[in-house]
């Protein structure tokens, strides 16, 4: 497997809220567990809006063959109500060094609105810059796409009716 071969997964749903109301959940880490369609990430974690490219924001999470763990999401792409996008590294790792606990994959979420209170929520996982290993666990990112499906279902059902996050 080579990075080359490897082309970003992403989904997209249409969600009856406007744009400031879905990037108000994506940038408020309280409710990504709410969102999260993986299972994976439990509440608890330092609490802090994001609001600009350089932010950090920790999640608590849980896999059945790593037990409980924390993922410091570090936030490399920012542009209110339009697109957020972190890169994952394991707690306490250092994201500039070349560490086995840094996987190497970028999640984001862009927004397109589609007329006066609709969006159109697109999420892409890339997992190019992640070792082999993991990238053949996922599935070069294919593995997530039920997940994805279902946060995307999750965000609308927290953001029905253009609330929440405000």
């Amino acid at each position: 497997m080579s990075n080359e071969a490897v082309t970003p997964v992403s989904m997209s749903r249409r969600i009856e809220a406007p744009a400031s109301a879905v990037f108000a959940v994506l940038t408020d880490p309280a409710k990504h567990p709410e969102i999260d369609g993986s299972g994976m990430l439990r509440p608890g974690g330092p609490v802090s809006t994001v609001t600009k490219v350089g932010d950090v924001f920790t999640m608590h999470m849980f896999f059945p063959d790593m037990g409980d763990y924390q993922m410091d999401n570090h936030v490399v792409a920012f542009e209110k109500d339009a697109l957020i996008a972190w890169e994952p590294v394991m707690h306490g790792a250092d994201p500039t060094v070349d560490d086995p606990q840094r996987n190497g994959s970028r999640w984001s979420f862009s927004l397109a609105p589609d007329g006066p209170d609709a969006t159109v929520v697109t999420e892409t996982y890339d997992c190019s810059g992640s070792p082999e290993q993991v990238r053949a666990a996922i599935d070069n990112g294919r593995g997530w796409i039920d997940a994805m499906t279902t946060t995307l279902a999750n965000i609308e059902a927290l953001c029905a009716g253009g609330g929440s996050g405000s």
